[in-house]
């Protein structure tokens, strides 16, 4: 049964449990005993039936929950004539599930496909024409057209004079990346730059991405299953109640007494008041940029103790900005941004595009270009207010400028230079760089103060760019050069020694956000695959979101922790009670509502958590918290 039947069949029965009860009271006070009676076993059966299913399922799982000890109340009952009894079990009962589905159902909504990103069909030379064709269909030596924007949908090797590949889904490598005739381009990346040709070298199944998706499935395959909270205290409660039910029964030879006792003990502030909170807490958490993907990820993140970022579009921005800008003709540095934004504006480049962006930021006013030429991968020629201008690479520039030769700005390492040029001269050198996200440091120490005691660093980029970038972070491990199977691997190294959270964006981090206790993705402007293997994903590009969401789900824990152990307290009196013939088995039923009703509103107050030093972000994805 798929996840939409088993959220429609809650709610079915729900409805079910809910009218009969109310239908049950009509009669019964309209002097029509006999119906309420048939009503309210009517609108028991249902339920009892569905939770005997459950039940079996379960056991045959190896797994034995509180799920037991309401149908035990249920069955005896309604075995013994306490039909009222029984319908108010099973309203309480199918409403807890009820709740823990919509929390669950709810995040599924938002999710979307990690299919979503692999392209379906290719463009494939054929006969001296192009002809769309599935992907299924390529083969290795197929000639294929990678169109600007496009997404490689196989292994292959380049076939044009170049290729301009944004491949940091994949890598982690924030800025786009130049290929030349012949060198291999890997499935999953993005054509950044002017359409090209590519030679497939493997089928779609044994390509980069297909491996990827592999992987992650393996990983959630493999995955530990989280065990609910209220289901850590269903065999010692199991025992209590059997225990005190049967020595009622056997010390007063009265069955009743034994229903009162089931009756009284249905574990509704574990089936009722974990949920709520917990619930409470998943809207909070949203409430704050926070998507977490149902009630188990949130209880897995009030216990996480190892935190794994990723690198690009994570611990940094993931696009490219300007750090410096360098005159070398007495030109302003205004002046040089100007002029590069102001030709940049005809460029998709993502280096071109955040030359314009950083303009912008400064507002600075930009005029149209005028005949502009690109070369792909290299740089753009063109005229600005009747001046010429050339915005590319050192040598690009170099090559049609007089005074080339001269100091040139040191770039460290996962650096970017891009020269300026106006009217034959050399302008300027503009720096770029994928800086830290504003904030990490000051995250970092949150999140120890949290009691995260490992906190480390998982990239594919290089060695030096990620020691570069992490200086002074106070990190305890980095580990770069990662493949998507090696981060793998760190992750389940990690585990054995506690709870891992693993924070990424890309495509290449999917499987080790899905072998995680709690994967947590940008969903922003991250992939879909990351976003469909994770637990908890970002709904707003600000990674120091993790902090709040950790408090939320240790607090909103704390909460549900507290409405356990007061209403469990409460119950067993109500048990004692009953097994002295102090309450009926309705009276029992109406006890145990006045615990719920106790015990939810303190699980309410989970919707009133407000993390310490943040507000909630103003630009909330619409009908995030409903």
């Amino acid at each position: 049964m798929d996840h939409l039947q088993t959220d429609r069949l809650k709610t079915l029965l729900l409805g079910i449990a809910l009218t009969g009860l109310i239908l049950g009271l009509a009669f019964y006070a309209t002097g029509r005993p006999d119906l309420a009676t048939t009503v309210w076993f009517a609108g028991v059966a249902p339920v009892l039936a569905a939770l005997v299913v459950e039940i079996a399922r379960s056991l045959s799982r190896g797994e034995v929950g509180l799920d037991i000890v309401a149908a035990l109340s249920m069955s005896a009952a309604l075995t013994f004539g306490e039909t009222l009894a029984a319908a108010v079990v099973a309203l309480m009962y199918s409403g807890g599930t009820f709740l823990e589905g919509f929390a669950e159902g709810r995040a599924r909504a938002e999710m979307r496909n990690l299919l979503s990103r692999v392209p379906r069909m290719a463009t494939r030379h054929l006969n001296g024409g192009l002809q769309e064709v599935p992907l299924d269909e390529i083969a290795p030596g197929d000639r294929l057209l990678i169109r600007q924007g496009d997404v490689v949908p196989v292994d292959g090797h380049v076939a044009s004079a170049s290729a301009f590949l944004d491949t940091s889904a994949l890598t982690g490598e924030s800025l786009p990346v130049r290929l030349d005739r012949g060198a291999d381009a890997m499935s999953g990346s993005t054509n950044a730059g002017e359409a090209f040709d590519l030679i497939a070298t493997h089928e779609a199944k044994d390509s980069t991405y297909a491996g990827i998706v592999r992987l992650v499935e393996q990983a959630q395959r493999s995955k530990a299953p989280m065990a609910r909270l209220a289901d850590r205290w269903s065999l010692g409660f199991l025992a209590v109640t059997v225990a005190i039910a049967f020595a009622a029964w056997w010390f007063t030879g009265d069955p009743i007494r034994a229903v009162a006792v089931l009756v009284v003990a249905t574990p509704c502030p574990l089936i009722l008041a974990v949920p709520v909170a917990l619930v409470a807490g998943l809207s909070r958490a949203a409430h704050f940029g926070v998507l977490i993907k149902g009630a188990k990820p949130l209880e897995a993140m009030a216990r996480i103790s190892t935190l794994i970022l990723d690198k690009t579009g994570t611990l940094t921005d993931g696009r490219p900005q300007i750090v410096s800008i360098d005159s070398h003709d007495g030109m302003g540095a205004d002046d040089i941004l100007r002029f590069a934004a102001a030709l940049d504006q005809a460029s998709k480049h993502p280096v071109a595009q955040a030359i314009v962006a950083a303009a912008k930021a400064r507002g600075l006013s930009l005029p149209a270009p005028e005949d502009v030429v690109e070369m792909p991968g290299e740089g753009v020629l063109g005229r600005i207010d009747a001046r010429q201008v050339i915005v590319g690479g050192e040598d690009f520039v170099a090559q049609r400028v007089a005074n080339a030769a001269g100091e040139h700005p040191q770039l460290a390492a996962g650096s970017l230079m891009v020269a300026v040029a106006v009217d034959g001269r050399l302008a300027g050198h503009m720096v770029m760089s994928d800086p830290l996200r504003a904030g990490a440091g000051e995250m970092l120490a949150r999140l120890r103060e949290q009691g995260i005691t490992r906190i480390l660093l998982a990239t594919g980029d290089r060695v030096e760019v990620a020691d570069r970038v992490t200086q002074g972070l106070g990190l305890d491990s980095i580990h770069a050069g990662l493949t998507p199977d090696g981060k793998v691997n760190l992750v389940l190294v990690e585990r054995q020694t506690g709870p891992v959270m693993m924070v990424g964006d890309g495509v290449n981090d999917a499987p080790a956000l899905a072998a995680a206790d709690v994967g947590v993705a940008m969903g922003a402007r991250g992939a879909a695959a990351s976003a469909d293997a994770a637990d908890v994903v970002l709904l707003v590009d600000r990674v120091d979101r993790i902090a709040p969401g950790i408090e939320i789900a240790r607090r909103a824990r704390q909460i549900a922790l507290q409405s356990v152990v007061a209403g469990i307290g409460l119950s067993v009196l109500g048990m004692i009670a009953a097994a002295f013939g102090y309450l009926s088995p309705v009276q029992g039923a109406l006890l145990q509502e006045v615990i719920d009703v106790a015990v939810i509103l303190n699980a309410l107050r989970a919707l009133r958590i407000s993390p310490s030093g943040i507000d909630a972000p103003k630009n909330q994805i619409e009908g995030a918290t409903t």
